[in-house]
């Protein structure tokens, strides 16, 4: 086997067991107190005293060190479409194990985003090493417009205006957050020559990143439903990785105008997937946890 075909493998793997975490974790979220942004530390005990999330969590660690593996061999916009296109496998997880209502348009959703994302990795020529070169000011200025966009997201979320979105717009913030931190892991996985000063601030945002997207991703999980909140979260994350892969590191795209029709298709399915995952009513728990805050 090939680096890229263990690669996708170790992402599958990944996909199945990231699914599997967030539902553990949503079980867990729903039955401890609404967590507050000021007071992290008393919010990290209560969902610690949780068995459901304490085993969420820990299989989500490990489930980050495959994909992280997974990353190390393979082209993270193939790595990304890998998992996306797992997302199907959350309904059926959430509705076998735990009995949770899916509804018909969420299902449409899942296998809409899925498959568009799939479609990408279809679609582009043929891969060869783990495409993990970058240059300096593409990756800063796409980690910069992430930011950027995470910040408006995050005052969206304060806004009253969006008070009805609070828990679309949180696991939209969430999504963005896991890229942020994603884009610095593959960007580390290309640094050569390391040294400190090289190394210290690819370590620093994974680690700010992807602190404040498990927090942010707790908070959404508490105020929406398992399908919705966790595949808006994935179609975010993972569509923003694949358009990483393409304008940092250089993943290739189709080389005719068809293949290029197709991969914009593609993209609009994922879009139109993410319209169709929020439920039509939210959980009762929820809704009395919004009206609460």
């Amino acid at each position: 086997m090939s680096s890229i075909q263990v690669g996708i493998a170790l992402a599958l793997a990944a996909a199945l067991m990231t699914n599997l975490a967030s539902l553990l974790k949503h079980r867990g979220c729903q039955r401890v107190a609404p967590i507050h942004f000021r007071r992290p530390l008393h919010s990290a005990r209560g969902l610690a005293a949780s068995r459901w999330f304490a085993a969420g969590w820990g299989l989500a660690a490990v489930a980050w060190l495959v994909h992280v593996a997974a990353l190390s061999m393979a082209p993270i916009s193939l790595v990304q479409a890998v998992l996306a296109g797992g997302a199907v496998t959350l309904a059926v997880m959430s509705q076998r194990l735990f009995g949770d209502r899916v509804e018909r348009r969420q299902w449409w959703a899942l296998v809409l985003g899925g498959s568009g994302l799939a479609l990408l990795a279809v679609t582009v020529p043929h891969f060869s090493g783990s495409h993990s070169d970058f240059a300096l000011g593409p990756i800063l200025g796409f980690e910069g417009g992430l930011a950027l966009l995470a910040g408006a997201l995050a005052l969206g979320h304060r806004s009253q205006r969006l008070a009805e979105r609070r828990g679309i717009l949180l696991a939209a913030l969430a999504g963005t957050l896991f890229a942020l931190a994603g884009i610095a892991i593959k960007g580390l996985t290309g640094v050569e020559g390391a040294t400190v000063a090289l190394v210290v601030p690819w370590i620093a945002t994974i680690v700010v990143c992807g602190g404040l997207a498990q927090y942010t991703a707790v908070a959404a999980l508490q105020q929406g439903g398992a399908i919705e909140t966790i595949g808006l979260m994935g179609l975010v994350a993972n569509a923003t990785q694949i358009a990483g892969g393409v304008l940092v590191f250089g993943d290739p795209l189709s080389a005719d105008p068809l293949g290029v029709a197709v991969q914009a298709a593609a993209f609009a399915m994922v879009c139109c997937s993410a319209l169709l995952l929020p439920a039509r009513s939210g959980s009762p728990l929820a809704a009395a946890r919004f009206a609460a805050a």
